[in-house]
Protein backbone atom coordinates (compact mmCIF):
# COMPACT_ATOMS: atom_id res chain seq x y z
CA UNK A 1 0.00 0.00 0.00
CA UNK A 2 1.40 2.96 -1.08
CA UNK A 3 1.36 6.32 1.84
CA UNK A 4 2.24 9.58 1.14
CA UNK A 5 6.05 10.95 1.18
CA UNK A 6 8.28 10.78 3.51
CA UNK A 7 8.99 14.45 3.43
CA UNK A 8 10.33 14.82 6.95
CA UNK A 9 13.02 12.74 6.47
CA UNK A 10 14.39 14.09 3.35
CA UNK A 11 14.16 17.44 5.18
CA UNK A 12 16.16 16.41 7.81
CA UNK A 13 18.58 14.88 5.40
CA UNK A 14 19.41 17.74 3.67
CA UNK A 15 19.39 19.95 6.38
CA UNK A 16 22.42 19.47 7.80
CA UNK A 17 24.76 22.20 6.34
CA UNK A 18 27.50 19.87 5.85
CA UNK A 19 25.43 17.32 3.74
CA UNK A 20 23.85 20.49 1.58
CA UNK A 21 27.38 21.35 1.11
CA UNK A 22 28.28 18.16 -0.38
CA UNK A 23 25.04 17.79 -1.80
CA UNK A 24 25.36 21.46 -3.75
CA UNK A 25 28.91 20.86 -4.78
CA UNK A 26 27.57 17.60 -6.79
CA UNK A 27 24.58 19.98 -8.48
CA UNK A 28 26.80 20.42 -11.72
CA UNK A 29 26.31 16.81 -12.37
CA UNK A 30 29.79 15.42 -12.30
CA UNK A 31 30.53 12.92 -9.34
CA UNK A 32 33.00 13.67 -7.04
CA UNK A 33 35.17 11.31 -4.52
CA UNK A 34 34.51 11.59 -0.89
CA UNK A 35 37.61 13.07 0.18
CA UNK A 36 36.88 16.41 -2.52
CA UNK A 37 33.46 16.23 -0.91
CA UNK A 38 35.08 16.23 2.44
CA UNK A 39 37.23 18.93 1.93
CA UNK A 40 34.39 21.63 0.61
CA UNK A 41 32.05 21.00 3.38
CA UNK A 42 35.23 21.41 5.63
CA UNK A 43 34.81 18.83 7.68
CA UNK A 44 37.19 15.51 8.34
CA UNK A 45 36.88 12.07 6.03
CA UNK A 46 35.60 10.29 8.70
CA UNK A 47 32.35 12.47 9.18
CA UNK A 48 32.06 13.13 5.77
CA UNK A 49 31.60 9.09 4.87
CA UNK A 50 29.02 9.42 7.88
CA UNK A 51 27.28 11.88 5.81
CA UNK A 52 27.18 10.34 2.64
CA UNK A 53 26.29 7.22 3.90
CA UNK A 54 22.67 8.60 5.07
CA UNK A 55 22.28 10.37 2.02
CA UNK A 56 23.11 7.44 0.18
CA UNK A 57 20.31 5.45 2.19
CA UNK A 58 18.04 8.11 1.80
CA UNK A 59 18.16 7.62 -2.20
CA UNK A 60 19.70 11.36 -2.40
CA UNK A 61 23.48 10.02 -3.65
CA UNK A 62 24.75 6.75 -5.48
CA UNK A 63 28.14 5.80 -5.18
CA UNK A 64 30.35 3.79 -7.73
CA UNK A 65 33.74 2.74 -6.66
CA UNK A 66 37.24 2.51 -9.17
CA UNK A 67 40.44 1.13 -6.95
CA UNK A 68 40.40 2.28 -3.69
CA UNK A 69 37.95 5.54 -4.03
CA UNK A 70 34.20 5.84 -4.29
CA UNK A 71 33.16 8.48 -6.38
CA UNK A 72 29.35 10.06 -5.39
CA UNK A 73 26.91 11.74 -7.70
CA UNK A 74 23.13 12.92 -7.95
CA UNK A 75 20.85 10.08 -7.95
CA UNK A 76 18.41 11.44 -10.27
CA UNK A 77 17.49 14.62 -12.09
CA UNK A 78 14.29 15.06 -9.44
CA UNK A 79 17.04 15.42 -6.74
CA UNK A 80 19.06 17.80 -8.81
CA UNK A 81 15.54 19.39 -9.68
CA UNK A 82 14.62 19.85 -5.98
CA UNK A 83 17.90 21.08 -5.15
CA UNK A 84 17.88 24.06 -7.73
CA UNK A 85 14.10 24.43 -6.24
CA UNK A 86 15.22 24.87 -2.85
CA UNK A 87 17.93 27.51 -4.22
CA UNK A 88 15.36 29.74 -5.51
CA UNK A 89 13.50 29.82 -2.34
CA UNK A 90 16.38 30.54 0.26
CA UNK A 91 18.25 33.64 1.08
CA UNK A 92 21.50 34.72 -0.49
CA UNK A 93 24.49 33.56 2.32
CA UNK A 94 27.38 36.58 2.61
CA UNK A 95 30.10 36.34 0.58
CA UNK A 96 33.22 36.50 2.66
CA UNK A 97 36.00 36.65 -0.23
CA UNK A 98 37.03 38.04 -3.21
CA UNK A 99 37.58 34.40 -4.89
CA UNK A 100 34.15 33.69 -3.47
CA UNK A 101 32.27 36.74 -5.10
CA UNK A 102 33.90 35.62 -8.21
CA UNK A 103 32.74 32.12 -7.94
CA UNK A 104 29.15 33.72 -7.24
CA UNK A 105 29.00 35.85 -10.65
CA UNK A 106 30.73 32.85 -12.98
CA UNK A 107 27.89 30.47 -11.50
CA UNK A 108 24.99 33.10 -11.82
CA UNK A 109 26.15 33.68 -15.31
CA UNK A 110 26.37 30.03 -16.98
CA UNK A 111 25.87 26.65 -14.74
CA UNK A 112 24.91 23.30 -15.17
CA UNK A 113 22.17 22.46 -12.94
CA UNK A 114 23.11 18.61 -13.16
CA UNK A 115 23.01 18.06 -16.57
CA UNK A 116 21.55 21.23 -18.29
CA UNK A 117 22.95 24.79 -19.19
CA UNK A 118 21.76 27.34 -16.21
CA UNK A 119 22.25 31.26 -15.33
CA UNK A 120 22.16 33.78 -17.46
CA UNK A 121 23.08 31.64 -20.07
CA UNK A 122 20.89 29.09 -19.93
CA UNK A 123 17.76 31.01 -19.54
CA UNK A 124 18.43 33.54 -22.29
CA UNK A 125 19.35 30.35 -24.72
CA UNK A 126 15.71 28.74 -23.82
CA UNK A 127 14.28 32.45 -24.67
CA UNK A 128 15.91 32.05 -28.00
CA UNK A 129 14.62 28.96 -28.82
CA UNK A 130 11.02 29.92 -27.50
CA UNK A 131 11.58 33.56 -29.95
CA UNK A 132 13.21 31.86 -33.04
CA UNK A 133 10.01 29.48 -32.79
CA UNK A 134 12.06 26.35 -32.70
CA UNK A 135 10.41 25.47 -29.29
CA UNK A 136 7.15 26.18 -27.95
CA UNK A 137 5.37 25.66 -24.39
CA UNK A 138 2.63 23.60 -24.03
CA UNK A 139 0.86 23.10 -20.62
CA UNK A 140 3.71 22.92 -18.34
CA UNK A 141 6.02 21.29 -20.73
CA UNK A 142 8.08 22.45 -23.29
CA UNK A 143 7.60 20.81 -27.20
CA UNK A 144 10.28 20.84 -29.86
CA UNK A 145 8.93 21.73 -33.17
CA UNK A 146 10.25 20.54 -36.83
CA UNK A 147 12.00 23.33 -37.69
CA UNK A 148 14.31 23.22 -34.44
CA UNK A 149 14.50 19.47 -34.83
CA UNK A 150 16.09 20.18 -37.87
CA UNK A 151 17.63 23.16 -36.61
CA UNK A 152 19.24 21.04 -33.59
CA UNK A 153 19.79 18.46 -35.57
CA UNK A 154 22.40 20.72 -37.64
CA UNK A 155 24.41 21.00 -34.76
CA UNK A 156 24.64 17.45 -33.85
CA UNK A 157 22.34 17.74 -30.63
CA UNK A 158 20.62 13.69 -30.31
CA UNK A 159 17.15 14.27 -30.27
CA UNK A 160 16.43 10.92 -28.89
CA UNK A 161 17.09 10.00 -25.44
CA UNK A 162 19.70 7.21 -24.94
CA UNK A 163 17.34 5.36 -22.51
CA UNK A 164 14.02 5.24 -21.75
CA UNK A 165 13.08 6.24 -18.47
CA UNK A 166 9.79 8.17 -17.27
CA UNK A 167 11.89 11.70 -17.81
CA UNK A 168 10.36 14.24 -18.90
CA UNK A 169 11.79 15.40 -22.78
CA UNK A 170 12.20 18.91 -22.55
CA UNK A 171 10.64 20.78 -19.66
CA UNK A 172 10.68 24.17 -17.99
CA UNK A 173 13.41 24.54 -14.65
CA UNK A 174 13.18 27.56 -12.55
CA UNK A 175 16.73 29.01 -12.25
CA UNK A 176 17.13 29.89 -9.01
CA UNK A 177 19.65 32.97 -10.07
CA UNK A 178 17.56 34.40 -12.86
CA UNK A 179 14.36 33.80 -11.31
CA UNK A 180 13.11 32.71 -14.52
CA UNK A 181 13.13 28.97 -17.07
CA UNK A 182 15.96 27.43 -18.58
CA UNK A 183 15.50 24.34 -20.28
CA UNK A 184 15.48 20.95 -18.50
CA UNK A 185 14.67 17.30 -19.27
CA UNK A 186 16.52 14.92 -21.80
CA UNK A 187 16.45 17.67 -24.49
CA UNK A 188 18.11 20.08 -22.03
CA UNK A 189 20.88 17.52 -21.22
CA UNK A 190 21.67 16.52 -25.01
CA UNK A 191 21.65 20.72 -25.96
CA UNK A 192 24.18 20.85 -22.70
CA UNK A 193 25.99 17.75 -23.68
CA UNK A 194 26.79 18.76 -27.62
CA UNK A 195 27.82 22.61 -26.45
CA UNK A 196 30.82 20.57 -24.15
CA UNK A 197 31.62 18.57 -27.68
CA UNK A 198 31.34 21.54 -29.53
CA UNK A 199 34.17 23.30 -26.93
CA UNK A 200 31.16 26.59 -26.86
CA UNK A 201 31.63 25.68 -23.08
CA UNK A 202 33.98 24.50 -20.48
CA UNK A 203 33.83 23.35 -17.01
CA UNK A 204 35.86 25.24 -14.44
CA UNK A 205 37.96 23.33 -12.39
CA UNK A 206 36.84 24.48 -8.76
CA UNK A 207 33.32 25.20 -8.83
CA UNK A 208 29.68 23.96 -11.04
CA UNK A 209 30.13 27.09 -13.12
CA UNK A 210 30.61 26.79 -16.94
CA UNK A 211 32.87 29.25 -19.35
CA UNK A 212 31.62 30.46 -22.32
CA UNK A 213 34.58 30.09 -25.04
CA UNK A 214 35.54 31.57 -27.65
CA UNK A 215 34.34 29.18 -29.78
CA UNK A 216 31.39 29.83 -27.84
CA UNK A 217 30.67 33.57 -27.90
CA UNK A 218 30.85 33.08 -31.85
CA UNK A 219 28.56 29.98 -32.34
CA UNK A 220 26.40 31.88 -29.33
CA UNK A 221 25.70 34.94 -31.76
CA UNK A 222 25.92 32.43 -35.42
CA UNK A 223 23.03 30.15 -34.33
CA UNK A 224 21.28 32.18 -32.00
CA UNK A 225 21.58 35.78 -31.96
CA UNK A 226 23.21 35.85 -28.72
CA UNK A 227 25.68 38.10 -28.21
CA UNK A 228 28.36 37.57 -25.11
CA UNK A 229 30.48 40.58 -24.60
CA UNK A 230 32.83 39.23 -21.57
CA UNK A 231 32.69 36.33 -19.10
CA UNK A 232 29.68 37.87 -16.96
CA UNK A 233 27.97 39.95 -19.09
CA UNK A 234 25.31 39.15 -22.26
CA UNK A 235 22.97 40.71 -24.58
CA UNK A 236 19.82 39.33 -26.57
CA UNK A 237 19.60 40.34 -30.07
CA UNK A 238 16.36 41.02 -31.66
CA UNK A 239 15.43 38.61 -34.46
CA UNK A 240 17.37 35.62 -35.20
Amino acid sequence: MNTSPDIAAVASLIGDSSRITMLLSLLGGKAMPASELARAAHITPQTASSHLSKLVEGGLLVHESYGRHRYYRLANADVAHALEALNAIALPKPVRSLRESEQVKAIRFARTCYDHLAGEVGVALTDRLLAMGLLEESGQDYVLNEEGKKKLCSLGVELEPRSKSRRSYARPCLDWSERRHHLAGSLGAALTQRLFELGWIERYADHRGVRITEAGVKGFFDEFGLTIKHPHALSRQAGG
